[in-house]
């Protein structure tokens, strides 16, 4: 993992996206190095945060167990939907004839979550800060961006990417969070409860 790399994503793709989607275009890092050293850390600190929030300040008649199953349930849903948003755009780009390059299509999805999981890590870990998530549509100007300087879109396709990546996002989120849940919530009720 490298921290430096995760720290100057982070830093300039908040503060200067356009710079820093330049950088990523011209660099051409593997998608690898964006899984590993971007997503996967943050991703973590995230289910970390899910169980130290569930763990500390949730007032339930559940074991403690059950806080570390928030945990291994928020990591398990938010890595299928990010590789899965990745595939899915990587088959929109292809239908759109912008390559069928699944690295290019992590990058994007991948980078235009650091702020979701940013506001992750700090409202899942206190409750009361839940309104900072408000933040995270910061992401749709990085998403915006990533396609713009990553692509080189039509106007129209663009836009079409716009709505397509965010609804497959909402949607696998939507189902896969209900999928696991389910499967958590038996796997704990029928061992531990």
């Amino acid at each position: 993992m490298d921290f430096k790399f995760l720290a100057d994503t982070v830093r300039n793709l908040i503060l200067n996206t356009v710079k820093e989607w330049d950088i990523i275009y011209t660099e051409n890092k593997p998608a690898r190095l964006f899984s590993r050293s971007l997503f996967l850390p943050l991703v973590t600190l995230a289910s970390i945060s899910t169980f130290l929030g569930a763990f500390l300040f949730t007032n339930t008649e559940l074991t403690n167990v059950y806080s570390l199953i928030a945990g291994i349930r928020y990591f398990a849903t938010m890595t299928i939907v990010v590789y899965g948003t990745a595939l899915a755009m990587r088959e929109i780009m292809k239908t759109f004839g912008y390559g069928n390059d699944t690295g290019t299509a992590f990058k994007i999805v991948s980078a235009s979550l650091v702020p979701l999981l940013l506001c992750q890590i700090l409202s899942q870990l206190f409750e009361s800060f839940i309104f900072v998530n408000i933040l995270a549509f910061f992401g749709f100007y990085i998403l915006y961006t990533g396609i713009e300087r990553m692509l080189s879109p039509t106007d129209s396709d663009r836009i079409k990417m716009m709505i397509a990546v965010p609804m497959v996002f909402f949607i696998l989120f939507i189902l896969t969070g209900r999928i696991v849940s389910q499967i958590t919530d038996k796997f704990y009720f029928s061992i531990f409860s």
